[in-house]
């Protein structure tokens, strides 16, 4: 960026580390500038959906019930959540969590889709509501498209990119130097700016690690370098599966609006099909809801899993745990089978084992993100979207207290005069932004503001310094 012009001289006569440092600052204010204020939607957000499903569960599933003996067919829990719902017709079962919990069903109808949730032992509906349509839903949609659809999910997708240069450059900046330590404990002795600074260092290092996980894993989703890289690279082939006939519909079409609820790497691949003699013999005679929830506890499935009914005559049974849905703790039990609707006949099966590379560390990464691996998960993510919150707003205050009073000008960290080439970290930058189009991309508009508009227009120069 330009020289700053906002009252102190720019450094000049120092060496060429102090000036990388002073590089290192600049990138990381311009960056935490874009980054900030999506920093702390998706960490007011994030914090959101995490204690709804840890308090409520996604869709009720923790209403808890009184067991009473043997649970009733899953088929009459099917006709009582339909009955709620007035020309209602069941789309998705979910077993209860345990013996003390409620079963859920989606029910669809000329409204919409309805969320029904029954006693599993006296058929009673304890509970209506819009399926995928609650708070949680609400908060997952900002904090995936800031209810702007796919704008918002690029403008999103940009802030996680930038948000590694963020996490590089503040690393650099607190990395302590000269046998200088303090970076690993805050200095409560410093007032004012310094003790702001030295809180806002320490609590970035510590978090910095967790916060590459999230970014990285939210990327994954993201729609050009999840949707169009990473996720097209790792998607399930279908081709694996043995002359099984394909649907023109995917995955993805199981999901409910924003809610993801089929696992990442099976989004984009195509959905098998009924209508034909493939697959391994399973079920005898035509399938129903009771014989595929038998037959998928007779697997070992186990807990909360979910099964969606065909939607059509070509339509397939779908029985599927996956960590994405917050069915499980444990990622590698994921596991999702279709069944031929007409003949009972698996026709492909899905485990964690059969995942790539890729697919597995964000079978574990999306787990991790959304604090479904244990106590220790939710306490942590807590942690960390406080963290993210006091980040955002230290480096705001942080930044009051060094601007001019008055000052007309954004008081940039001044640049300092002929700085070398730092190769290190035009690497760092060049990598990051060929890996992420998108903040590949921003980083050049920056460059190319710098070198033609600003320099061209003095006062506009002046105010962005």
């Amino acid at each position: 960026m330009t020289d700053a012009t906002h009252g102190a001289a720019a450094p000049a006569a120092v060496p060429a580390a102090n000036k990388f440092r002073f590089i290192a600052w600049r990138w990381h204010f311009y960056a935490g500038l874009y980054v900030i204020p999506f920093l702390l939607i998706l960490a007011i957000t994030g914090l959101i959906m995490l204690w709804i499903a840890v308090l409520s569960g996604i869709g009720d599933e923790k209403m808890t019930v009184t067991p009473q003996g043997t649970p009733m067919a899953v088929s009459v829990l099917q006709a009582a959540a339909e009955a709620a719902v007035p020309g209602g017709h069941a789309t998705q079962y979910v077993e209860p969590l345990s013996p003390a919990h409620s079963a859920a069903f989606a029910v669809a109808n000329d409204a919409g889709t309805t969320g029904v949730t029954v006693d599993p032992y006296t058929g009673a509906v304890l509970k209506t509501f819009p399926w995928r349509a609650g708070w949680y839903d609400f908060a997952n949609d900002i904090h995936g498209t800031l209810l702007i659809g796919d704008l918002g999910d690029r403008l999103i997708e940009i802030a996680a990119s930038l948000g590694l240069i963020l996490v590089a450059s503040g690393l650099y900046l607190h990395w302590p130097r000269g046998g200088h330590g303090g970076f690993l404990v805050p200095n409560f002795a410093a007032r004012g700016r310094a003790l702001w600074k030295s809180l806002h260092g320490v609590v970035g290092f510590w978090m910095s690690l967790v916060l590459i996980v999230f970014l990285i894993s939210g990327l994954s989703w993201a729609g050009i370098w999840g949707g169009k890289m990473v996720q097209a690279w790792s998607t399930f082939p279908a081709e694996k599966w043995d002359n099984v006939p394909l649907s023109d519909a995917t995955h993805a079409d199981m999901n409910h609006g924003a809610a993801k609820e089929v696992a990442w790497n099976l989004e984009q691949t195509p959905l098998p099909q009924s209508g034909s003699l493939a697959g391994t013999p399973a079920i005898a005679g035509q399938p129903d809801i009771n014989s595929v929830t038998t037959f998928a506890r007779s697997l070992g499935f186990a807990g909360r899993f979910q099964v969606n009914l065909p939607a059509d005559e070509s339509g397939v049974w779908t029985i599927s745990h996956d960590s994405m849905s917050n069915d499980g703790h444990d990622p590698w039990g994921d596991r999702t089978i279709h069944i031929d609707r007409h003949t009972g006949n698996v026709l492909a099966d899905v485990r964690y084992a059969d995942y790539s590379a890729y697919a597995k560390a964000m079978a574990w990464g999306i787990a991790f993100h959304e604090g479904d691996l244990g106590v220790w998960n939710i306490a942590l993510n807590t942690l960390f979207c406080l963290s993210m919150i006091f980040l955002s707003v230290s480096g705001v205050v942080m930044w009051v207290k060094r601007r001019p009073e008055g000052a007309a000008t954004l008081a940039a960290p001044p640049r300092p005069q002929d700085a070398p080439f730092w190769a290190g970290a035009a690497l760092v930058v060049v990598v990051l932004g060929i890996a992420f189009p998108l903040g590949g991309a921003a980083v050049l508009a920056i460059l190319l503001l710098d070198a033609t508009l600003l320099r061209a227009v003095p006062p506009l120069r002046r105010a962005l310094s």
